[in-house]
């Protein structure tokens, strides 16, 4: 497998991804979009979730398509950036069509960051405005690290943030992860900077220092309390998927999770992956293409984690070393 042109998920065919994010808050929104409504579907492995309408992307449920996707941080208080990117469609003529009206279909998911140095003593919500902007932003290209719901991010002992992969299979059919860390455990294996995920590292995507030493595995501690630690990811893809199918990707992935972060899908995380799928390729082969799929979803959000966490920048107040910082220019 190959990365695509910009190793990003929005190399996927018909996708558009926009950040925002409120220096002063250390907090900010990142949103998934694209020209026409997408299958969709999710699925949650940790144990302390933040969602917003993601009852209605199971297989059985009647909308089948969606508007957009978010992550957020703010915790519960950034499910209202779903509201300023409702509103942000509304305007566009986007939504569900129920007679003459039209309802933007927006699931998102958030990461707790309250306690980052940032100030958090707002009289109004920032998130609908946050979430608006972020819509409004949507392109091809975008930044990785400290941007969007990345942008106050933590984990176990560095800095968090944004990161993206892609990879092309031989059938042609494109996968892109995106993923926001705020994880409990860590990227890194025990004092130095190799990260867990390095045996599916794609050139030097993130450093190219070669697979961690081996170190033995106490047992942990956490470092964060309950619902503080979550790692909300997208995976997406331009086949042509049912929400089963979308539904399957999502649980494939998170094994790119657990291979990523240690630990990772534990009581205190909220981890959770949503599935995309823009239709704009056709499965020759569905059971090959399938397997193919969901082992490529894992394995771009091992890669997107860890580039996430490595191009983490410094800001001032920061409460954790980013990644360059502590090991050197990245």
């Amino acid at each position: 497998m190959r990365p695509g042109p910009r190793n990003l998920i929005t190399d996927v065919a018909g996708l558009r991804l926009g950040n925002a994010q409120d220096e002063g808050l250390r907090s900010g929104v990142t949103v998934v979009t694209a020209d026409q409504p997408f299958v969709a579907a999710v699925h949650v492995m940790g144990g302390a979730p933040g969602t917003r309408e993601t009852d209605l992307l199971a297989p059985d449920r009647m909308v089948d398509r969606v508007d957009a996707l978010f992550l957020s941080g703010g915790s519960a208080f950034g499910l209202d950036a779903g509201s300023g990117i409702m509103a942000g469609l509304r305007a566009m003529g986007r939504g569900f069509a129920v007679g003459p009206v039209r309802v933007p279909i927006v699931p998102g998911a958030i990461l707790f960051d309250l306690l980052n140095g940032g100030d958090k003593d707002w009289r109004d919500s920032p998130y609908p405005a946050l979430g608006r902007a972020a819509l409004e932003a949507a392109k091809v290209d975008f930044p990785l690290g400290s941007e969007g719901a990345g942008f106050g991010a933590m984990t176990e002992v560095l800095k968090g943030g944004l990161g993206s992969a892609s990879c092309v299979l031989p059938s042609g059919i494109t996968v892109g992860a995106l993923v926001a860390v705020n994880a409990l455990g860590s990227a890194t294996a025990g004092e130095t900077g190799h990260f867990w995920a390095a045996p599916f590292e794609i050139g030097c995507e993130f450093g190219g220092l070669g697979p961690a030493p081996l170190i033995p595995q106490e047992a942990p501690l956490p470092r964060k309390r309950m619902g503080e630690a979550t790692t909300i990811a997208i995976v997406a893809t331009d086949a042509a998927l049912t929400k089963a199918q979308a539904q399957r990707m999502a649980v494939a992935a998170h094994d790119g999770m657990a291979r990523a972060l240690v630990p990772s899908h534990t009581a205190l995380d909220g981890d959770l992956v949503f599935a995309a799928a823009t239709g704009m390729r056709q499965m020759k082969d569905p059971q090959l293409d399938g397997f193919q799929i969901g082992h490529a979803a894992a394995t771009c959000l091992a890669r997107a984690i860890a580039r996430g966490v490595f191009l983490a920048r410094a800001l001032p107040g920061d409460l954790q070393p980013c990644w360059a910082t502590r090991f050197g220019a990245g």
